[in-house]
């Protein structure tokens, strides 16, 4: 097959592979000649398309002719703008067919028991600045105990910049030099780990708690909360300069809220208050060696696969993303849901064109309206600014096939499956019910992560097409490729593909049942996610600016 419809009423079709002009493509019981190359994951009309008419992917508006277009020509930004079909209230009864997990039932994977009933995947201790002031003490922190404790990876390593020193030294020229090999990195020997049931100490450096509006510092310590909470946190070391923004007391009551009983060991340190900075770091560092010990006395058990909460992202995204890999998380996540797991889908920059499809989806009125009011806030904000939605595709997805934002959007959707929408989640808000929630972030990959781990979801998924290095500090972010030429060209990065759907191998429903089990893997430790590996731990916290 060289093309594929996605839905019945679409008047684009994707091109699969590489097509000629003049190529004479059957389809509908009618065959038509193509107008122009269309290079492998770009659309043609199935019609012509005078200006001003609109065309149709995923049977949703995903842009508007800014020209005449003829039958068979190829879609680009020179000819078709960004358009969407708009949104109501609720116009549907939520009604799910879920499918069949009789294979899943009874199973289990083996997770963290916190106090609190929730289940982690991972056991982490977190050292966390309050205020970017505190950025360089967190480093020293870091290097005093992260590979003493066995915490480098095995697959840290160093660019062997001492052969480069010693050529140098001998007098090499420039070209010598460009020309050393570096491809075979000098891997750095490796301390035993310490607390064999402690899954690592992570560092949270970030640049915000002062400046900018108290509602940013407020958020900040909203989403810390969220990381301190999260089920794959044994504890935590604060640091506070003092009199930022940022406080102390701001941070404790926002844990108060998201856990009324908390009881996590949570050690708080403030600088101003300090003999020394020399003391101040002493003695933060004593306070995080007693509370790795007291986090290696949790060992993994067998656990709910009802107890996952799974975060589903998509980067770096191509024309195939919304066939293969998005559509393949979408069934995972639903497989997910139909065990009594929780899902969220976040970037609502990337939901734009599908909020009715959403809206309808939602459980009742109350949700809806509020997921309405996010995106309708979201939008005009963005325009205030100068911008919109409409600027949310990236050189790199238009390059690829992804001409408008609704185009991009409606394949990104794909990624929440089918099930119903039981919460709706401002940035920061916690994932509670069972289901698929829809949390309101950017699209901006690690904005997202970063948001998704704050919320709960306990692992992530992340989908893409181009090929993104990307992760998070305390949940693991499995790497799906929508096609096979990624996954084999940047393999380092990549976890699973998805490419055999694709070539019609595998269809999305099989697809999407093996990266349930490779999640069942990841979530009980055995073994880790590509991004773990390399040590992606990427954290941005949202100042809730126009970001896209």
């Amino acid at each position: 097959m060289k093309h594929l419809q996605i839905h019945p009423s679409d008047n684009l079709l994707v091109a699969l592979e590489d097509l000629p002009a003049g190529e004479i493509i059957d389809f509908a019981g009618n065959s038509f000649s193509l107008q122009n190359d269309v290079p492998q994951k770009h659309k043609f009309t199935t019609e012509a398309l005078p200006t001003g008419a609109l065309a149709t992917m995923y049977g949703v508006t995903v842009g508007k002719a800014k020209k005449d277009i003829l039958k068979g020509g190829l879609i680009s930004t020179e000819n078709l703008e960004h358009a969407t079909s708009g949104f109501s209230q609720k116009n549907k009864e939520t009604v799910w067919e879920a499918p069949d997990v009789s294979a899943w039932e009874g199973r289990t994977f083996m997770g963290y028991h916190r106090a609190d009933g929730s289940i982690g995947t991972r056991n982490y201790w977190l050292v966390i600045p309050l205020v970017f002031c505190e950025n360089r003490n967190v480093e020293v922190i870091r290097e005093a105990l992260e590979d003493k404790l066995g915490y480098r990876r095995k697959g840290s390593e160093q660019i062997d910049i001492q052969s480069l020193i010693r050529k140098y030294k001998n007098g090499a020229s420039a070209n010598e030099i460009l020309g050393t090999d570096l491809a075979k990195f000098v891997t750095k020997q490796r301390e035993t780990q310490v607390f064999l049931n402690l899954d690592g100490i992570k560092f949270l450096p970030h640049e915000g708690g002062c400046g900018g509006t108290r509602q940013d510092s407020e958020t900040l310590c909203r989403l810390l909360a969220g990381y301190i909470v999260h089920p794959n946190v044994a504890g935590a070391t604060v640091l506070s300069l003092g009199c930022q923004n940022a406080q102390i007391p701001i941070l404790q009551k926002a844990i108060e809220r998201l856990s009324p009983n908390f009881s996590k060991p949570v050690f708080y340190f403030e600088q101003q208050q300090s003999k020394s900075e020399q003391e101040f770091i002493a003695t933060a560092v004593k306070k995080t060696f007693v509370g790795c010990m007291s986090a290696n006395e949790v060992e993994r058990k067998p656990s709910p696969l009802s107890a996952l909460v799974l975060g589903l992202e998509c980067g770096g995204s191509d024309g195939f993303s919304g066939i293969s890999a998005n559509p393949a998380l979408g069934h995972a996540s639903d497989l997910l849901v139909a065990l009594g797991g929780r899902a969220i889908l976040s970037e609502f920059p990337e939901l734009n064109g599908v909020e009715q499809q959403l809206i309808d989806r939602c459980v009742d009125e109350r949700t809806a309206q509020k997921f309405a009011k996010l995106m309708k806030t979201y939008a005009l904000r963005a325009e205030e600014a100068g911008s919109g939605f409409s600027y949310n595709p990236s050189p790199g997805n238009i390059r690829d096939g992804l001409i408008t934002d609704a185009m991009k959007s409606a394949g990104a959707a794909k990624k929440g499956g089918t099930s119903p929408v039981v919460q709706v989640l401002d940035y920061t808000e916690q994932a509670t019910e069972a289901g698929l929630s829809l949390l309101c972030t950017p699209g901006n990959d690690v904005e997202s992560t970063t948001g998704l781990a704050g919320s709960g979801a306990n692992l992530i998924v992340f989908t893409t097409g181009l090929g993104t290095p990307t992760g998070n500090p305390i949940s693991p972010v499995m790497k799906l490729a929508s096609n096979t030429l990624l996954a084999q060209r940047m393999g380092d990065i990549i976890d699973l593909e998805a490419g055999a759907v694709i070539s019609g191998k595998r269809s999305i429903e099989e697809v999407g049942e093996m990266l349930l089990e490779k999640i069942i893997k990841v979530a009980s430790g055995e073994g880790l996610t590509k991004a773990e590996k390399l040590g992606q731990d990427d954290f941005i916290p949202w100042k809730r600016g126009v970001s896209l």
